[in-house]
């Protein structure tokens, strides 16, 4: 269990050389005003818009997701009223990179 109030797990993950194999993968980093914003959240909903998980952002703003193929949205929720949401087709052996300015 996290430390942080709604139970997502601390995100944090290093986006640099993943490497997706035989998974499709959504993964992204959220900043405002250039600089990468901790406290975050990054939420998958699949195509009926019913929630499958979601993790908080770490110190370097970022976030990682392991979908399966298909239809995918990413909402991204941050301090001072930011919502965004990303409409994504994920594919087995992908990496899918969102960049977030909140």
């Amino acid at each position: 269990m996290s430390d942080n109030g709604c139970g997502a797990p601390v995100g944090g993950v290093a986006l640099a050389d993943v490497d997706a194999g035989n998974q499709a993968v959504i993964q992204g980093v959220v900043r405002r005003g250039g600089a990468p914003l901790s406290g975050a959240y990054a939420r998958l909903l699949n195509s009926s818009d019913d929630f499958v998980g979601e993790v908080a952002t770490g110190e370097e703003g970022t976030f990682r997701f392991f979908a399966a193929d298909g239809e995918w949205k990413v909402r991204v929720l941050a301090s001072q009223g930011f919502t965004a949401e990303y409409a994504i087709t994920a594919e087995t052996g992908k990496v899918i990179d969102l960049h977030v300015d909140a």
